[in-house]
């Protein structure tokens, strides 16, 4: 799909880093024209860990070519060329284009500037056209940069890969060369170092290697995680978790099917174009032999849609609201073969989903209440970093990628800035990236290890409610529409298993391990091994999952297996310990924490799970 444009009220809130590796695209391309004079660029935006430039060029770009273009890059750096923007109308800039010399070196006969001649097409009448320009290369561009060449800082090239121009399979294949900048160099080895430790912590790498899940892309399909055992473990605390608190919170737990007819779909607004690239193909049926015409089936995408009929199936009134609605639903989104990444980004997925219906007056409450519940988790989990993403809707977009109910926009919004002002939440505000219904709140986490995350979504919606009819009897007798807050604190369990596997590089604490307690035997004597069994008994009749490792092997072999399989707590049982009524306890990565009796370790153990300690 084609990248959306950025407007120049986006471009003018770029930070400083945004604009160090938007000058640094130019900076490589300027140094990639000195190696290869032919080569055509296309885009050069800076993104979320870095900047890219896609370029046509016969040459095939591999790393080792990256010193050599790292070279010319610090040369153009070291010469400080001032970023001068120039202003210029529609009728010298397509003049330029044909000459060949937008992102060039220099006027090129016979070779125009085919990408930079397209991206003229694509803005808007009356808009200001610029170019920017460094020492000799002129490229068309809206900045905004930093002041100078020389104001860059530390950068380094990292990857090429193919991309087609726009996201377009019928568009040329370009090759996208990507780098990083950072304002100094300990900030660019900082990045570096995390890279390193994030790729220790892969959720991929760990979670064959803990035996956690697998994607059979032979007989089940890619993006369809198979959870094993462990994996399911983990999968069911998390579930536990949201169900206790949701019943807390006083939500109520609904079930729906997998499938829907396309009515649902097309009534709620998901079809025919908004979401159809993200629907699985439709099935078709003909409930009869005599049926002229075969209904047509979709998987389920979202399960918002049926909530919405729930909320229909019987009559309501302002007394039943807000009525908060649940579910641990499961839905299928056809993601490209080429985003599928582990357990990121996957077809199925298992969502903490939740749909509060409430009044206007009620709005406050019931949203500041989700946020408490993010807050909640976070301390749980240990995530000490984390910021929400107020996204907002574009006035001149109504009708077309927003909903046209401007006066709904400007309240709905006004009240979600309210309440996270009144909260004291960290939160950016984000124009024109809200939901096509109503504002959203994307939640960004970092790990320990300082890796960025998209956790879940928060969104208001004014509008679906609306079109599917939903209302409640108010006060004084009259029917109205509800507003609904779609939540998702935990996200999915694909995505958020995946951050807590890197988050904790698979060490998890005893509530979430998915082998909480091994009891391990010194030795192979039949009454050792009877009363370790008695102890592996006691904690599962307690739905602890422990295990017991009752074989002849040395018991150091015993632990680096418990050890290499990130037992949480291993109890080392011996002849003195069956008769002191005791065990040994050793903690996963911290070792031996001493000899205790029996009772009050499982008494610790149950405790801590009961309480989910960290």
């Amino acid at each position: 799909m084609e990248t959306e444009r950025k407007t120049l009220d986006d471009r003018s809130r770029m930070t400083e880093l945004e604009r160090i590796r938007h000058s640094c695209a130019h900076v490589m391309a300027t140094a990639i024209l000195r190696l290869w004079p032919d080569a055509q660029f296309a885009y050069g935006p800076p993104v979320e860990n870095g900047f890219y430039y896609d370029v046509d060029l016969s040459h095939r770009i591999s790393p080792d070519d990256f010193e050599k273009i790292e070279a010319e890059m610090k040369k153009e750096i070291k010469a400080n060329h001032t970023f001068e923007k120039i202003v210029v109308d529609r009728d010298q800039a397509v003049k330029d284009a044909q000459s060949g010399r937008l992102g060039a070196l220099s006027e090129r006969p016979n070779n125009p500037s085919k990408f930079k001649l397209d991206l003229l097409n694509q803005i808007p009448a009356g808009e200001p056209i610029s170019y920017y320009k460094n020492g000799d290369f002129i490229d068309l561009c809206a900045g905004p940069h930093v002041m100078r060449t020389g104001n860059i800082g530390a950068f380094k090239l990292t990857t090429v890969a193919s991309a087609y121009y726009k996201g377009d399979e019928k568009n040329p294949q370009l090759q996208r060369i990507y780098g990083t900048a950072f304002k100094n160099k300990t900030e660019l080895e900082a990045y570096f170092k995390m890279l390193e430790e994030a790729k220790r912590r892969d959720h991929r790498k760990i979670g064959a290697e803990m035996g956690l899940y697998v994607i059979d892309t032979e007989y089940v399909g890619p993006g369809l995680p198979l959870w094993l055992p462990k994996g399911a473990a983990i999968a069911e605390e998390l579930e536990k978790l949201a169900k206790e608190t949701e019943f807390a919170a006083g939500y109520v737990r609904v079930k729906t099917p997998h499938i829907a007819k396309e009515k649902l779909y097309l009534t709620s607004g998901h079809l025919p174009l908004l979401y159809v690239e993200s629907m699985f193909p439709p099935m078709e049926l003909k409930e009869s032999a005599e049926a002229q015409v075969a209904e047509r089936y979709y998987l389920k995408a979202m399960n918002c849609p049926h909530h919405h009929r729930i909320f229909a199936a019987e009559p309501r009134s302002y007394r039943d609201l807000p009525l908060r609605l649940a579910e641990y639903g499961t839905n299928y989104r056809y993601e490209q073969s080429g985003e599928l990444f582990g357990l990121m980004r996957v077809r199925s997925l298992n969502m903490n989903d939740a749909h509060i219906y409430c009044t206007p007056e009620q709005f406050a409450q019931e949203f500041n209440s989700v946020n408490e519940m993010y807050l909640k988790y976070f301390k749980i989990f240990g995530i000490e970093k984390y910021v929400m993403r107020f996204s907002t809707h574009d006035p001149a977009r109504l009708g077309q990628k927003f909903v046209n109910e401007p006066e709904l926009w400007k309240q709905t919004e006004d009240m979600v800035r309210n309440v996270l002002q009144k909260s004291g939440i960290n939160y950016k505000e984000i124009p024109n990236e809200a939901a096509f219904y109503g504002p959203k709140i994307d939640v960004q986490v970092w790990s320990v290890i300082g890796r960025e995350f998209t956790l879940a979504t928060n969104q208001v919606d004014f509008a679906v409610p609306r079109r599917f009819g939903l209302v409640y009897r108010d006060k004084d007798n009259t029917e109205k529409t509800p507003l609904c807050i779609h939540r998702a604190p935990l996200g999915t369990h694909e995505r958020f298993i995946g951050f807590l596997i890197e988050h904790y590089a698979g060490n998890f604490p005893l509530w979430l391990a998915p082998e909480q307690v091994r009891v391990l035997t010194v030795g192979d004597d039949e009454a050792l091994i009877s009363y370790a069994k008695l102890i592996v008994q006691e904690l599962r009749a307690s739905m602890v999952r422990a295990e017991g490792d009752y074989s002849a092997d040395k018991i150091n072999g015993k632990i680096q297996q418990a050890e290499l399989a990130k037992v949480h707590t291993m109890l080392v049982v011996g002849a003195r310990d069956m008769q002191a009524g005791a065990v040994s306890v050793r903690l996963h990565g911290k070792g031996n924490v001493g000899a205790r009796p029996k009772a009050e370790v499982i008494s610790d153990i149950l405790q801590s799970i009961k309480e989910r300690k960290s």
